[in-house]
């Protein structure tokens, strides 16, 4: 069966890119073959140090998650931190992997061209992405075209390993999921938490509203007719609408007589109506942590069972008895 591994750092509130860009369709690939989710809390220790926070984003990833459709019943969904090979497979694979490759990677490039100080962690922070993927043995990573070279690095360092001690690791391959439009935030960049342009998905209704009521427009007349192209909100609109709700949206801007606060007020009724089931799966969720945590065990001990496997076939190729 194929094995599908994808990952989410539980990095605080998620955003309707987010979801567009990655959780959806880690979603749908539960329908394709076996996928193995974890929540990456080791990876946000690089930048995180507070542990307080990072046990309550942990706990909010695990049920955001599952509010928006992974389900334990139809995969393999555990925290990171709780399968411990894989922070011992990090340092089997560390044995083999040249500095070099680590120094060529995008993180520690930008930390360094922003002069940002790098720790260790941050430096070597692949290498522990790679133990995620080659533990479980997986057989396709879905990732964006800037994370491609994480799998091409794990692809390099599962072939060094292999070169020195057998065939111990498949070879994963990434896999760019079909192009999505660049998902625009409020101010027409790219959504993301780094330019404060994010529409929350489990945000406060009035806070919501706000954003989106919120949106840059150009200073078009109500009565002028408009390109819905070149509109951030008829961009968001058609990302949460059927065909037919999306053309009538284009097809009254480009009449005329539609201003862009109707436009507004449309398109946060279309996300506050799509995700209303995720709001109320999530109350559900948050309102009964024992089931949560039952999940994150189970999990854990579903991949635990391939991990042990690869661990043991690891030890006994490096010589640990």
């Amino acid at each position: 069966m194929l094995r599908i591994l994808s990952g989410i750092k539980p990095s605080g509130t998620i955003h309707i890119g987010n979801y567009l860009g990655m959780i959806r369709p880690m979603v749908e690939s539960q329908e394709r073959g076996q996928l193995f989710c974890f929540i990456a809390n080791l990876h946000s220790l690089t930048t995180l140090f507070d542990g307080r926070r990072m046990a309550q984003n942990s706990i909010n990833a695990l049920i955001d998650m599952m509010a928006l459709g992974i389900d334990p019943k139809r995969s393999v969904f555990w925290l990171q931190s709780d399968v411990p090979e894989v922070a011992e497979l990090t340092w089997y694979l560390s044995n083999v992997t040249p500095v070099g490759l680590l120094e060529r990677c995008h993180a520690y490039k930008d930390a360094q061209a922003k002069g940002i100080p790098a720790n260790h962690g941050l430096f070597s922070y692949p290498v522990l992405m790679a133990a995620d993927i080659l533990l479980y043995q997986s057989n396709v990573v879905p990732v964006g075209k800037d994370q491609k070279q994480h799998v091409e690095v794990t692809r390099d360092i599962a072939e060094k390993f292999n070169l020195a001690y057998g065939e111990v690791f498949t070879l994963p391959e990434p896999e760019i999921p079909e192009a999505i439009a660049v998902i625009p935030g409020t101010d027409g960049q790219k959504m993301s938490k780094s330019y404060g342009n994010t529409v929350e998905i489990f945000g406060e209704e009035k806070v919501v509203r706000k954003k989106i009521m919120g949106i840059v427009t150009d200073p078009t007349p109500v009565e002028a007719p408009k390109d819905p192209d070149k509109s951030v909100i008829y961009s968001i609109y058609k990302l949460f609408v059927d065909e037919g709700r999306a053309a009538a949206m284009a097809e009254r801007f480009r009449a005329g007589g539609y201003g862009y606060g109707e436009a507004k007020k449309e398109l946060f009724e279309a996300i506050w109506s799509y995700f209303e089931p995720f709001r109320r799966r999530r109350g559900e969720l948050t309102a009964n942590l024992d089931y949560v945590n039952e999940v994150r065990i189970a999990g854990a001990d579903k991949a635990r069972e391939v991990a042990s496997a690869t661990i043991k076939k690891v030890r006994e190729v490096v010589g640990v008895i």
